[in-house]
C-alpha cells in the first residue's frame, strides 16, 4: 500500500532519500543546489541545535522568514524534535504577529534579520515574547548548527505529534493555529499515491515561490519531497523573478494561486518566457474565473490540474485532473474536480440533510489527513469537525457526473430578496469579458432587498471605466436578479496572505454602520 514504507514521520523524508539515493536534488536556486544527503545532515544539525536550546515535545517552535535554504532546514529538523514548527506570516502587521506569537506560545523562533523591525514591533506587544535565533545571508542557520552532531538525535516522534502549524488565512475572522500531525501527513501522502493523475518522472522539479505560512507552499513541497523531486526555490513571489526561473531553471512543474497566475500571464516579460519545459501547472487557493483559465490554457503548453483543499484537510481533497480541462466544454473547467482516493465528500442543506445532484449546500469533507483541530481552541475545533466531518465553509453543488463545484463560500453568499445569489456565478461571467482584468462580488445593504448585489472591477489598460457594457454583458448571460445593481472600479484588491481576495474588507467600506445577516 505504501510507496516508501520506511517513511513513517515527515521528519523520515530526507533521511530515506539520503540512504537510498544520497546524491538525488533536493534544492536549488540560481546559484547553489543541495543534494538529499545535505539535506539530511544539516536537519540533524538543526534538531540538535533546537533541542540544545529548549525545544520541548509537544511544543512549538516559530520560524518568521521567507523561501530559503534554511526555511528547509528549519522545517526537517524541528520535525526531528517531538516539537510541531509553527510558520509565522511576514506579512502581517505587527499587532497581527503578536496575536499569533501570543496564541502559539512558541518560545523560541528562528526569525530572519530582515524581519527584525516586524518581529521588534510584535514582541513590544508582549510580556513574554520567544527568544529569537536571528538568522541572516551571512550567519545562516546552517552556519550557526554547524558544530552539532551530523547523527540524527535518538528522538522517538509519535504520528499524533504535532509537525506543523499554519494559520488560517483570516478571511472572515482572527486567524486560528492548524495543527496538522506526521501521521496525518503521511496519510496525505497515501491518498496522492493512490491517484493515477499524480505522476512522477525522473527529472522532475518543481519552482515555488509561494509563501511558506501557507498550505499550498507546505503541501506541494512535502509532496515534492517525499517523491524526491527537486524544489527550486524562489525566495517570494514576484512575477518577474518567477518567470525568470522559468527560464532560467527550467523547471517542470509550477504551482499557483489564481491570483498569482493572472500577475504572471499579466506581465510584460510573460510573453518572452519560455514555458517549454513545463509539463503541468497546478493552480489552487481560490476559485478560477472562466477567463482566467481559458487564457492560461491557450498561452501556456502544458497540462493543467487544479485542486481544491484547505489547511484544516491538510492538502488537497478534490482534483480536476488534466484531462478535464478541456477549452470546448467551459462548464467543466469551473469544476474543482472529484473528491482524491479516501477522501469522501457531502453537500448538505442548513439541517445537515444531504442534498440531491444539482441543488446547492455546505460541502462537508472527510479524509484521513484532516486537522487534529484548532491549537488550544477546543470549541472552534467541535463547530468545525462534527462526527469526523470538517464542514468546510464552502457551497457546492454536484453534477450527474460526479463533478463537484464550488460556488461559493458561506460567508460571501449574497442574499438578496430571499434569493441566494452566488458570488462566483457572477464573477466567472464578468471575467470573461474583455475589459475585465479582474472581478470580486459582494453583497452591500439595500433598504429595499436587503443585500443587493456589487460588482469591483479592475478594468485592463485601455479600456475605459464604463459599467454600462459590463452590465449588458451579464443582462445577456444571467438571471435578471443576479446582474449587478451596481459597479465600482478599482486599482487594487485587498488581499489576504494567502493571496485570495479578502472580501471581507472590500465589504467593510460598504456595511459600516450596518449589520450583515450573512456573518
Amino acid at each position: 500500500m505504501w510507496v516508501f514504507p520506511e517513511i513513517r514521520t515527515l521528519g523520515d523524508y530526507p533521511d530515506y532519500w539520503a540512504r537510498h539515493d544520497p546524491q538525488r536534488l533536493a534544492l536549488r536556486t540560481l546559484d547553489r543546489s543541495v543534494d538529499f544527503a545535505e539535506l539530511d545532515r544539516a536537519a540533524n544539525q538543526v534538531a540538535h541545535f533546537l533541542l540544545d536550546h529548549g525545544a520541548e515535545p509537544q511544543a512549538l517552535v516559530g520560524f518568521l522568514g521567507k523561501n530559503s535554504f534554511d526555511f528547509y532546514f528549519s522545517l526537517f529538523g524541528c520535525t526531528r524534535t517531538r516539537s510541531g514548527l509553527v510558520i509565522y506570516n511576514w506579512r502581517l502587521a505587527a499587532t497581527e504577529l503578536a496575536h499569533q506569537l501570543l496564541d502559539s506560545k512558541a518560545r523560541l523562533a528562528i526569525v530572519e534579520r530582515e524581519m527584525e523591525p516586524l518581529w521588534t514591533a510584535a514582541c513590544g506587544l508582549l510580556d513574554h515574547p520567544p527568544e529569537a535565533i536571528w538568522i541572516d545571508e551571512v550567519d545562516t542557520l546552517e552556519r550557526r548548527v554547524a558544530g552539532y552532531p551530523t547523527s540524527r538525535p535518538a528522538v522517538i516522534v509519535e504520528l499524533e505529534d504535532v509537525a506543523l502549524q499554519l494559520y488560517t488565512s483570516g478571511t472572515t475572522g482572527k486567524p486560528k493555529g492548524v495543527m496538522l500531525a506526521h501521521g496525518a501527513t503521511n496519510m496525505m501522502r497515501l491518498s496522492e499515491h493512490l491517484e493515477p493523475a499524480y505522476e512522477w518522472l525522473a527529472g522532475d522539479s518543481f519552482v515555488n515561490g509561494l509563501p511558506n505560512f501557507h498550505l499550498l507552499h507546505i503541501g506541494i513541497a512535502l509532496q515534492c519531497l517525499y517523491n524526491g523531486v527537486a524544489i527550486a526555490i524562489v525566495r517570494q513571489f514576484d512575477p518577474a523573478t518567477t518567470l525568470d526561473a522559468i527560464d532560467r531553471l527550467k523547471p517542470t512543474l509550477l504551482t499557483l494561486t489564481p491570483t498569482m497566475l493572472q500577475m504572471l500571464l499579466d506581465h510584460p516579460a510573460a510573453k518572452d518566457t519560455d514555458f517549454s519545459s513545463l509539463r503541468l501547472t497546478l493552480y489552487a487557493g481560490s476559485p478560477i474565473s472562466l477567463g482566467l483559465i481559458s487564457r492560461a490554457i491557450a498561452t501556456m503548453p502544458c497540462g493543467f490540474m487544479q485542486f481544491y483543499g484547505s489547511t484544516e484537510a491538510g492538502g488537497a481533497s478534490s482534483i480536476l485532473r488534466p484531462n478535464e480541462h478541456d477549452l470546448e466544454n467551459e462548464e467543466r473547467l469551473q469544476s474543482c474536480g472529484r473528491p482524491l482516493p479516501l477522501v469522501e465528500f457531502r453537500i448538505v442543506d442548513t439541517q445537515g440533510d444531504t442534498v440531491p445532484d444539482g441543488v446547492a449546500g455546505e460541502l462537508l469533507i472527510r479524509q484521513p489527513s484532516i486537522t487534529k483541530g484548532y491549537w488550544q481552541q477546543p470549541e472552534a475545533t467541535a463547530a468545525a469537525i462534527e462526527n469526523s466531518w470538517y464542514r468546510s465553509g464552502d457551497v457546492a453543488r454536484r453534477d450527474a457526473d460526479g463533478l463537484y463545484y464550488l460556488v461559493d463560500r458561506v460567508k460571501d453568499m449574497v442574499v438578496s430578496g430571499g434569493e441566494n445569489i452566488y458570488s462566483a456565478e457572477i464573477e466567472n461571467v464578468l471575467s470573461t469579458h474583455v475589459a475585465v482584468a479582474s472581478v470580486a462580488v459582494i453583497g452591500v445593504p439595500d433598504e429595499r432587498w436587503g443585500e443587493a448585489v456589487k460588482a469591483i472591477v479592475i478594468i485592463r489598460d485601455g479600456h475605459p471605466a464604463d459599467p454600462d457594457p459590463l452590465l449588458a454583458w451579464c443582462r445577456e448571460r444571467l438571471a435578471a436578479y443576479k446582474v449587478p445593481k451596481s459597479i465600482d472600479f478599482v486599482g487594487t484588491f485587498p488581499l489576504v496572505s494567502s493571496g485570495k481576495v479578502s472580501k471581507k474588507d472590500l465589504r467593510a467600506a460598504y456595511w459600516d454602520g450596518h449589520v450583515r445577516s450573512v456573518a
